[in-house]
């Protein structure tokens, strides 16, 4: 019998905002444990919580890119369950009024286009974090998280998969990333993903009994982690074991998931509306103003970019992705910088020098400026694409233009034909063998020849002048 998975993520995206959701403590990562703590995010007795506008508003951010409906009321509920790291003793999260609802993200997976539905964005806070490790037989609660608004993002069981969920991971991430609302950073938890998987006949509607795997926090993992439970499922079944509802941890040392806890009852969580937060009501008008400030989403970029600007695949995908990257592009256009050979320096020499320092796109040190005077040098052929490579470095590393790294250095192109016929003369004069298997057929020598008059000439030879010459004197 064949078989099909179903798989349906739960992501939590930490949105990034300076302070908590209902105080005024720090977000920052990596501080020392419960050094951003207060009253509130610590559950003490008689606290009231204040809401965090701007997390409601990145919420509402999300949804819009992401084709949701946005609710015109919403609400807050306590989730109540008790853990170490939730001093409360309920979460403040929202239940039967969520923020968005019934939204879609479009994926490609080997060219084939597969529309991912969402069932819900909400709004609500973090735990602590329990600390285990290092320690004898005690646990540490540290509460510096506690508080922290998340955003959850809810799909509907329409992945098939493990490529389908990595691809949907990506587009999310991409999303997320480009309307600044979340910074994606998997590694230190910024971005966390949550698979519920079954598996069923092919063919029919009902679901199976499915699990829930948590502990995945990269790409790799994902796919990892659900192509080992979809065969350890579908191993159960031809055995004829029972399948039981249970939350499983991926661990990514002996690439196996295992057994957490069992859900074979769902937890009464015992959710009511938060009695100390108001319901908030999102007028058309914030809703429409947030829209018109997302502007142009990666998608729309990427398809115009390939449309009007004639760009390969792959670099408009890549210029589109990055809110940064797309902006500091569009503005080299603006400046009459040519669409093609901008692509080629931004995703080859400046993506490199970047990766180099472990540097963001935003936090490039050029700018477009920078790049369109250099262009303008190589078109009045004022310096060679070679050349050229040393002048972007120089300016990278001092910031200065390229017209003044030209002149300090040295740098103009040689153009004089009569100067460069003597280099050639002098070459070809030196290599009479090289020069007669070139006549005699081996037409690669050419290369060699070139070779050496630009580095007799440092590389300032103008490339045109010397092939023309070359060729000319040889034929």
């Amino acid at each position: 019998m064949d078989y099909e998975a179903v798989i349906g993520l739960e992501i939590h995206a930490q949105l990034l905002t300076d302070t908590k959701m209902f105080c005024g403590c720090s977000t920052k990562f990596g501080s020392e444990p419960n050094t951003q703590t207060c009253p509130v995010c610590m559950g003490l007795p008689g606290v009231l919580p204040v809401m965090n506008r701007k997390a409601v508003e990145y919420v509402i951010r999300t949804g819009a890119a992401m084709n949701c409906e946005i609710a015109g009321r919403s609400r807050f509920a306590r989730k109540n369950y008790f853990y170490p790291d939730l001093p409360k003793g309920y979460q403040i999260s929202q239940y039967e009024l969520p923020l968005c609802n019934r939204g879609h993200i479009d994926i490609s997976v080997d060219g084939v286009t597969k529309r991912i539905g969402l069932t819900r964005i909400h709004l609500e806070e973090d735990a602590g974090k329990n600390i285990h490790e290092g320690t004898r037989n005690e646990s540490f609660v540290d509460l510096n998280r506690a508080g922290v608004p998340l955003m959850e993002i809810v799909t509907e069981p329409d992945i098939r998969n493990p490529r389908e969920a990595v691809e949907f991971m990506k587009k999310l991430r991409t999303i997320v990333r480009f309307i600044g609302v979340c910074d994606g950073n998997m590694e230190q938890g910024s971005l966390r993903c949550d698979a519920n998987v079954s598996v069923r006949p092919a063919g029919q509607d009902e679901f199976g009994v499915k699990t829930e795997i948590k502990n995945m926090n990269s790409f790799r993992f994902v796919e990892k982690a659900l192509e080992y439970e979809i065969r350890r499922q579908l191993r159960a079944l031809k055995e004829g074991e029972r399948i039981i509802q249970e939350t499983r941890l991926w661990n990514a040392d002996r690439g196996v998931t295992e057994s957490m806890r069992s859900k074979e009852e769902a937890h009464d969580y015992r959710y009511f509306p938060d009695p100390d937060l108001m319901p908030i009501e999102v007028g058309a008008l914030w809703t429409e103003q947030i829209r018109a400030d997302i502007g142009e989403l990666p998608d729309a970029k990427k398809a115009r970019y390939s449309a009007e600007l004639k760009l390969p695949e792959q670099d408009a995908d890549a210029l589109s992705s990055d809110r940064y990257a797309s902006a500091w592009f569009e503005e080299v256009l603006a400046l009459g910088g040519e669409p093609k050979a901008a692509a080629n320096w931004i995703r080859g020499d400046l993506a490199r020098l970047l990766n180099e320092e472990n540097r963001e796109f935003a936090q490039c040190p050029l700018t477009p400026c920078h790049l369109v005077d250099m262009l303008g040098l190589v078109d009045r052929g004022t310096i060679s694409g070679k050349i050229a490579k040393t002048v972007f470095e120089e300016m990278y590393r001092s910031g200065k233009d390229a017209g003044t790294v030209v002149k300090e250095k040295g740098l103009v192109q040689m153009s004089d034909e009569a100067g460069i016929a003597k280099i050639v003369d002098a070459v070809l004069a030196r290599s009479p063998g090289e020069v007669e298997r070139y006549r005699a057929g081996d037409a690669k020598l050419m290369g060699f020849f070139v070779g050496q008059v630009m580095k007799e000439t440092k590389g300032k030879a103008n490339p045109k002048i010397v092939n023309e010459l070359l060729k000319k004197k040889l034929d």
